[in-house]
């Protein structure tokens, strides 16, 4: 009868330690990448820029430091909810194989099953993620000088700040707006969860003596080799992802993820889609 109950409501409640200590180092990881994921948003969808380094110049030249921090804040707040869901998802999907496997819950799982239970994680972890990237990348390609109120007849940016950018999407697109290019997203997340979880796995017991844990070493090298590997995966898909986000705030451009696909390799060459490919491997591991 436990067995059947474990097999029927198999899920577990992440202690509030371990969310307060997944949030606080989610927000750091976040602080120190996040210069690096605005200047690869704005070369994935804006053509102006010939390059990284291209980028990072004008961006500092017309913005300073701070164009570099754009649309930081929604993530830093909402990173806890987002890895809580992600892991816990994992987690709970890894446990409920288990007990389908042995109903003692002791069953040791196959690469396989890792691979499905990491992309459950990464498919719950849309619901929660989707809002929250659609209005950081928006806010990250707003390049507007970093002083445009003082500048005498300056255009302000259409959106003031992640709150003011949320309230005009609800206002113009409705909810739904909220989880434009959530589609593209899925199909990043979904997959990439499934490798990254999965790759993590393999490499740790790769560089592991048999029967013991790893240790601090082994799981940094392994953590940035799978983030790595992953978002070598992720990118193409990515690419597609923050330009249908981008799509709607004047016209909508692409009919769909398969037209947004189409449409930029025709006009750009198949390459289009690795564009922030090196920054988001430099930034992954």
């Amino acid at each position: 009868m436990t067995g059947l109950r474990q097999l029927i409501f198999p899920f577990k409640i992440m202690p509030f330690v371990e969310f307060v200590a997944g949030w606080i180092s989610g927000a750091l990881g976040i602080m120190v990448g996040h210069p690096l994921d605005t200047v690869k948003v704005r070369i994935q969808t804006q053509v102006q820029y010939k390059g990284i380094i291209d980028c990072i110049a004008r961006t500092y030249k017309n913005e300073k430091i701070w164009g570099f921090f754009k649309g930081m804040s929604y993530p830093v707040l909402s990173t806890a909810l987002c890895n809580s869901v992600l892991f816990g998802s994992y987690s709970n999907a890894t446990h409920y194989l288990r007990i389908y496997r042995e109903q003692d819950g002791t069953a040791t799982l196959s690469n396989f099953d890792v691979f499905l239970s990491g992309c459950f994680g990464g498919l719950v972890q849309v619901l929660v993620s989707a809002p929250v990237d659609l209005v950081k990348v928006r806010l990250q390609n707003q390049t507007h000088h970093y002083k445009h109120h003082l500048v005498a007849g300056g255009t302000p940016p259409r959106y003031q700040g992640p709150l003011h950018c949320t309230v005009i999407i609800l206002k113009e697109e409705g909810v739904k707006g909220l989880y434009r290019g959530a589609l593209a997203l899925t199909l990043r997340d979904v997959p990439t969860c499934g490798i990254y979880f999965t790759t993590y796995k393999l490499l740790c017991r790769a560089m592991t003596e048999k029967d013991k844990d790893p240790d601090t070493l082994t799981t940094l090298v392994a953590g940035g080799m799978t983030g790595i590997c992953s978002w070598t995966a992720a990118t193409p898909m990515d690419v597609i992802k923050a330009r249908m986000q981008m799509d709607g705030i004047e016209k909508v451009k692409y009919r769909s993820v398969f037209d947004c696909i189409l449409t930029s390799i025709k006009q750009e060459g198949v390459w289009v889609l690795c564009k922030g490919m090196t920054v988001n491997c430099v930034r992954a591991f």
